[in-house]
């Protein structure tokens, strides 16, 4: 199955990336690229991650990783990762939420 990953993503690992490489570059490196490895799982277990209780709806699903969740959408050809997104972050107060992305 073909993993996309959207520009909210892309954006989401930066931020991780810069806010942990604030103490150390060679973590954040490590941290961000061990998470990649775990979100490129889903193109061979595509159901590995339980549904996001926020949406709703069985195609928004999401493994964790540590204390991150990385939320993506199921779909018959693809799966598309929406967000990475710290555990501790409240998704119901969000005006948008990460599985609006198109």
């Amino acid at each position: 199955m073909k993993l996309v990953w959207t520009e909210p993503a892309v954006n989401d690992l930066r931020g991780i990336h810069e806010y942990i490489g604030q103490d150390s570059r060679f973590y954040a490196e490590q941290f961000v690229e061990r998470l990649i490895l775990a979100a490129e799982k889903l193109a061979d277990f595509p159901g590995l991650g339980r549904m996001v209780p926020e949406a709703g709806t069985e195609s928004i699903r999401e493994p964790l990783f540590q204390a991150y969740r990385i939320i993506y959408r199921l779909e018959p050809e693809r799966v598309s990762i929406l967000a990475v997104i710290h555990g501790s972050r409240d998704l119901v107060g969000r005006a948008s939420k990460p599985w609006d992305v198109t």
